[in-house]
């Protein structure tokens, strides 16, 4: 019984990092991290059947610039 619990435990623990996501606050936080950008706004969309997080922000030098994230894997989208 306890290795059956210890093999559940695992398989949960694997399941949850597999399918990871993060908020739309994490991915904020992600694009103005270190750099000196204002957000503007953010919005979830969704694109090609995926929820992609669009982040409107204003740079140093005045332009306004979008980053798309993905909302499962937190990377940038292209």
């Amino acid at each position: 019984m306890r290795n059956f619990l210890k093999i559940v435990a695992v398989v949960l623990l694997f399941s949850s990092s597999c399918f990871a996501s993060i908020s739309l606050d994490e991915a904020t936080k992600q694009i103005i991290e270190g750099t000196y950008n204002k957000v503007l706004g953010a919005q979830t969309e969704l694109i090609d059947g995926k929820e992609v997080y669009i982040i409107k922000v204003l740079t140093p030098d005045g332009r306004i610039q979008y980053y798309k994230i993905d909302a499962e894997t937190g990377q940038l989208v292209s």
